[in-house]
């Protein structure tokens, strides 16, 4: 009986879903310049994690973009530099601010021209498959912070 019990228990286990980072993590303060259609906007947030496990960002999405793309800016040797990355860690019990002059998303082909004050949804997703939500503010093209 009781080896049927442990059977029972590893193949119920293995159904279940795999643990996911969602529950440990937390994004905020998010906001997107307002730019003309033609043009590229940026968008800006911090992700928390709360866990003991660094969690893995590997993308963005939005539909107010028709693409979204996470990027890299850097001051090398006063070049300033841009370069999109396909993923960045969380640190456990850490954070991860997307600002102007760091990392950021780089936002293409809006349907539609956003207006400043308008809140658009942003959904991030990590490398466990697990997902966030949320609404970013629009902001004016020349704000340069939160």
């Amino acid at each position: 009986m009781k080896k049927i019990a442990v059977l029972l228990g590893v193949v119920i286990g293995a159904m279940l879903p795999p643990v996911t980072h969602a529950a440990t993590l937390d994004a905020h303060d998010c906001w997107v310049r307002a730019m003309p259609p033609s043009l590229l906007s940026s968008g800006y947030f911090v992700v928390s994690n709360n866990g003991d496990k660094p969690a893995t960002l590997t993308a963005a999405s939005s539909p107010a973009f028709g693409m979204t793309m996470m990027h890299k800016s850097e001051n090398k040797g006063g070049t300033a530099t841009m370069e999109m990355v396909s993923s960045v860690d969380v640190p456990a019990h850490g954070a991860l601010e997307f600002k102007p002059k760091s990392y950021h998303l780089m936002m293409e082909q809006p349907p539609k021209a956003l207006q400043v004050g308008s809140t658009i949804p942003l959904q991030l997703t990590f490398a466990d498959k697990s997902t966030v939500d949320l609404k970013c503010a629009v902001k004016s093209a020349a704000t340069v912070g939160n």
